[in-house]
């Protein structure tokens, strides 16, 4: 489906600007579509002097005109007479007269889109007219307003530039509630959801009649954070977004000031309450603040256990036992940076390039003390979903490890880690320039750390290892990994409580794992 800056610019008739503010109107034209009960047609002109559909929007009020979709439609001069006269007399044109398309009445006006006192494009309000509808007093209200949006539109004063427009999340919509200031700020109509949204903040009387600041102001709940922008929206003079909260409820609040000739005449301020969302919001909120402690009290946690360690290491006489311990220690270090890493953000992702970053230096003090090697990453993992970030931090921390303690000549030497990410897809290698694999080396015939890390591979990460000899010399270790997306809703909690518990499954078969001479 063609969209509105692909057609603006095949078109070559506009500008950026004048395709921005075609952008603008459009973000921000289903409060009027709701206001009219009609059909939004969005006609920019061609080369050749006809028109094309660059957008449309329907009504969630009443009945849709265009049922099937009408985007990149062309209309030849003169085969639209009233969109032909908006456009060259810049004047709003209505139809007295319905037009009939596919057997129902559908009355026509036209509306010129000004932009800076040129004309840019033609707005059509297509309204069916084989519902009758009773002229209430709701009716006649939202279809001033729309008249007064209208007339902004052709004035180039509507849409409102550095506005918040109705497509944010959470904005106040028609429907939701609706009520009409006059240019002191006082209500001159409110719908029946504006009414009772006002009562569930704790207003109990007839709001017309009253100001709105006022009535706004003395509901209130002092004992929070008023927005500074509230005395500009509930006076209807400037046009912005705020919210209001009370012990009952919270509002969001959006004003439309209504300019005529530039004059401010009036306002009007669309009403919506979000109690339920801000009660939604403040349990994520706290729940993530929740589970970001837990991840620092098993950080916390970890650390001790690694200092216990290296209490007791000193405790013992065997170098074997010293150097099992030491290989403890660090492992619990690495899983305590992933929980560290956690405990930082609001989201269940880490930025693996850090947590590697910092790995890398803890294994530096280990080369240090045992040669001149040192290590370095190459590429980058980007952001890897808490569930796989522990597995894949201790399966290349043990490798580089490794390849630091075993594989390089005398201790000294590179050790490099590289990266290749593809989305899901990660290919991690881990070269030295070493010696090379012995001959007589298996995978199944090797330490803990071989089993660990083939566990971790084949398990956690759903992939594959090859051990193999270096071209020009030396070994690399390429890991082939399937991450996960991070996961949201039940299971994203599931896999915050496995990342809390820093679980890692115990071994598992060997025969998938490839040696290469």
């Amino acid at each position: 489906m063609p969209t509105l800056s692909s057609l603006v610019r095949r078109l070559g008739v506009l500008d950026a600007a004048d395709e921005e503010w075609l952008h603008l109107l459009v973000g921000d034209w289903q409060m009027l579509s709701d206001l009219s009960f009609a059909d939004l047609l969005l006609w920019v002109p061609d080369a050749e002097g006809g028109f094309v559909v660059v957008a449309h929007c329907r009504p969630s009020t009443g009945v849709t005109v265009h049922d099937e979709d009408i985007v990149g439609t062309r209309i030849a001069p003169g085969q639209r007479e009233q969109v032909d006269r908006a456009y060259a007399e810049a004047r709003i044109c209505r139809d007295h007269d319905p037009e009939w398309l596919d057997g129902s009445p559908v009355r026509e006006e036209t509306v010129p889109v000004v932009r800076q006192g040129r004309v840019i494009g033609v707005m059509s309000r297509d309204t069916s007219l084989s519902v009758p509808r009773a002229p209430s007093r709701l009716e006649r209200n939202y279809l001033q307003c729309a008249d007064s949006l209208a007339r902004m539109v052709s004035e180039g004063t509507f849409p409102h530039q550095g506005a918040p427009t109705g497509a944010k999340r959470g904005a106040p919509r028609v429907g939701d509630g609706l009520v009409r200031l006059d240019v002191d700020g006082t209500v001159v109509y409110a719908s029946p959801n504006a009414r009772s949204d006002y009562r569930r903040l704790g207003f109990q009387g007839d709001l017309v009649g009253h100001s709105l600041a006022e009535v706004t102001a003395g509901s209130i709940d002092n004992s929070h954070q008023v927005d500074e922008t509230l005395p500009l929206v509930v006076t209807g003079r400037a046009p912005w977004r705020c919210d209001v909260e009370s012990r009952q409820a919270a509002l969001s609040l959006r004003a439309v000031p209504l300019l005529e000739d530039g004059v401010r005449t009036g306002a009007l301020v669309l009403c919506r309450d979000v109690t339920e969302l801000r009660r939604r919001e403040q349990e994520l909120l706290t729940k993530d603040a929740t589970i970001r402690e837990i991840h620092h009290r098993v950080k916390n946690n970890l650390q001790t256990v690694s200092a216990l360690l290296r209490l007791q290491t000193r405790r013992i006489g065997s170098e074997e036992g010293r150097a099992a311990l030491e290989e403890a220690m660090r492992r619990v270090s690495t899983i305590a940076l992933v929980h560290e890493t956690l405990s930082s953000g609001f989201d269940e992702v880490v930025e693996f390039d850090d947590v590697m970053d910092r790995g890398l230096l803890l294994i530096a003090s280990l080369a240090a003390s045992s040669g001149a090697a040192s290590t370095k990453r190459v590429g980058a993992f980007g952001q890897v979903g808490a569930e796989d970030a522990t597995a894949l931090a201790l399966v290349l921390t043990e490798l580089v490890t490794n390849a630091v303690e075993h594989g390089l000549r005398g201790g000294s030497g590179v050790v490099e880690l590289r990266a290749e990410r593809d989305g899901t897809s990660l290919v991690a290698v881990v070269a030295d320039d070493g010696a090379g694999l012995p001959e007589d080396f298996s995978p199944q015939r090797g330490g803990l750390g071989t089993q660990i890390v083939t566990a971790l591979v084949q398990g956690e990460l759903r992939g594959t290892i090859v051990w193999r000899n270096r071209e020009g010399g030396g070994t690399e270790a390429v890991v082939s990994a399937q991450l996960r997306e991070p996961r949201g809703g039940d299971r994203g909690e599931a896999a915050r409580a496995d990342a809390v518990r820093g679980e890692v499954p115990g071994p598992v078969a060997l025969d998938s794992v490839e040696v290469a001479g």
